[in-house]
């Protein structure tokens, strides 16, 4: 019994939820049709952003998950968005229009799946396995060119293997208070850039991203710890990337800071 509960105990610490997975290219998605003038129809994402995403006072967007889960013809709207992406190949595509599909499919497919199992508090406690608060991003959810997709595979097997992004972070969003904002705009190939870079100043500058307590102690958001590997493997690439997206005065506070560092996350449903 006691060899029983370490190994449950073991068990429940590896799979609680995505963080600490290094990028690992799936091979598969590893291709592209760079004279491909083609683009992807994102206009039914935008319509349900428009209509159930609002900015809120606190800086943290919200998605009125109940409100979609109440509207059966616009939940319908959601699958059809989906269902029209995982018809596509997305390999047919151009990187650039790849790039902004994955984050569109990754935000739109985990809407779906928080209203599929709503009401609930947080992500997290939405799961297939018997382990209890690991998250659904390693469950199947979909299906494109043939192979079944994870959130997972999508963030830590295409996006960030492939593009070496840091940005990316700031772009996929986890359905919770912690997590960078989701976009009030679609991503396109023409918008990506500057959406990744509004993203990375708003959530830099914003206290659950970095909050410098005092002259000896900062809390930062986890997920500068989580992926720190992608934030240059060290605190000196996580503190010269803040740097780079700070304000002039955040900026000045990090450049001098030498005291100890903190992190934390909440993983309250974004919702209002």
């Amino acid at each position: 019994m006691r060899r029983f509960v370490f190994a449950l105990a073991s068990a429940c610490i590896a799979a609680m939820g995505q963080a600490n997975q290094l990028p690992e290219l799936i091979p598969f998605w590893d291709a592209s049709d760079e004279a491909s003038a083609a683009t992807v129809d994102h206009s039914g994402w935008q319509a349900l952003l428009d209509a159930y995403l609002a900015q809120h006072p606190s800086g943290v967007n919200r998605f009125d998950y109940a409100g979609l889960k109440a509207a059966p013809d616009d939940l319908a709207a959601l699958g059809a968005y989906l269902d029209g992406l995982q018809a596509l190949d997305p390999r047919t595509y151009s990187r650039v229009e790849q790039k902004a599909y994955w984050i569109n499919f990754y935000n739109a497919l985990t809407v779906k799946v928080v209203v599929d199992g709503y009401p609930v508090d947080s992500i997290k406690d939405i799961h297939e396995g018997w382990i209890p608060f690991t998250g659904p991003w390693g469950d199947v959810h979909a299906e494109v060119a043939g192979q079944e997709l994870t959130l997972d595979n999508i963030e830590h097997g295409i996006l960030r293997p492939i593009w070496k992004d840091p940005r990316i972070h700031y772009a996929v969003n986890c359905a919770s208070i912690g997590c960078p904002n989701l976009a009030t705009t679609v991503y396109t190939a023409e918008n990506t850039e500057a959406l990744l870079e509004a993203g990375a100043r708003e959530y830099v500058n914003h206290l659950r991203g970095v909050d410098i307590v005092d002259e000896e102690f900062m809390v930062l958001s986890s997920i500068y710890d989580w992926w720190v590997f992608d934030f240059g493997d060290s605190d000196e690439g996580v503190l010269a990337h803040l740097i780079e997206y700070a304000d002039d005065e955040l900026a000045a506070q990090l450049k001098g800071f030498t005291g100890a560092i903190d992190y934390e996350y909440d993983w309250d449903l974004n919702q209002p």
